[in-house]
């Protein structure tokens, strides 16, 4: 078969949040910005900031030199800490360059990340977030993840106060159903939903459909834990050979190919695997190889999740 014979899916490259913020298609999350740079993602604990300093500040404005515009973060990063070091490196911020943030989520230990909704707590850790990242007004804030114990409609409404301040631009949600959705739009518009998703991890597949069909902006957060298909030999490599990418950028094209509201936001801690992760924009797969992709890695999804099932 040559190129001319093969039907390739096209990639929308920018999408706009809330309708007004016009991106670029993958982001930088800074989860991965703090405790130390040979501290494995499964070890961190997301504690303190990261150590050295320096090289952290780096990575972050070679994001935005390289074109990153939407850069993620939240105030349990290292208690604070992550989002004092976005501003440290890229304020004052450059035209286009979007910071979002996240409120909701107490850290009483290094272990712990326990949600609170409560809504004076919540306005308070956006004013806190304000001053942290130099600005009069979130471009993005979202709820961390939803507190049970507190109705939604008080959490949301918070959120939805701070925004008729003026002091938050566009809300978002993290980590939420289908149905907590419908219910936070009854309240206030939602601009984003930022859940955990991947091609091994598709228990949200309804939220990303309901997500696209309401032009909200779906941001995958873990983007590139792809699992052992991965690996040597299994269908990202193989794809990955044959468009001439990293399983990395692999993974992430897949992403981009699945819906054009997806908005990954993958972190490193490293400036060469961020411009390799920038490089999946660029990366075409054809509509074999997206449902080779598509198939194989939803069969081993599901397998994986039946078997954690059976184990409970």
């Amino acid at each position: 078969m040559t190129n001319t014979e093969i039907s390739t899916r096209p990639v929308r490259q920018t999408f706009s949040i809330g309708g007004d913020l016009t991106l670029h298609r993958i982001g930088y999350g800074t989860m991965r910005l703090a405790d130390t740079p040979d501290t494995k993602p499964a070890d961190a604990v997301i504690w303190r900031a990261p150590t050295p300093r320096s090289a952290a500040l780096d990575v972050l404005r070679a994001a935005v030199e390289h074109g990153v515009q939407l850069v993620d973060t939240a105030d349990s990063y290292a208690l604070g800490g992550g989002e004092e070091l976005v501003a440290e490196a890229l304020h004052p911020y450059a035209p286009g360059v979007v910071v979002a943030t996240k409120v909701g989520v107490t850290r009483p230990s290094p272990s712990e990340w326990i949600p609170v909704g409560h809504p004076a707590y919540l306005r308070q850790q956006a004013e806190l977030s304000l001053r942290r990242l130099r600005v009069e007004r979130i471009d993005l804030l979202q709820l961390h993840r939803i507190d049970p114990g507190v109705p939604l409609a008080d959490q949301i409404g918070a959120l939805k106060q701070l925004q008729d301040e003026g002091k938050v631009r566009h809300i978002g949600l993290s980590e939420v159903t289908v149905d907590e959705l419908r219910q936070a739009l009854e309240i206030a518009p939602i601009a984003s939903v930022q859940n955990w998703y991947n091609l091994a991890a598709r228990q949200h597949e309804p939220v990303v459909d309901f997500t696209a069909e309401h032009g909200i902006a779906f941001l995958p957060f873990f983007p590139i834990a792809v699992g052992g298909h991965a690996g040597e030999g299994g269908p990202v490599s193989e794809v990955a050979r044959e468009v001439g990418a990293t399983p990395a950028q692999t993974a992430l094209a897949w992403l981009l190919h699945r819906s054009p509201n997806i908005v990954p936001i993958p972190g490193t801690t490293s400036a060469k695997h961020l411009v390799e992760n920038l490089g999946a924009a660029a990366v075409e797969l054809s509509d074999e190889q997206y449902a080779r992709l598509d198939g194989i890695a939803a069969a081993e999804a599901a397998a994986e999740v039946e078997g954690v099932a059976e184990g409970v």
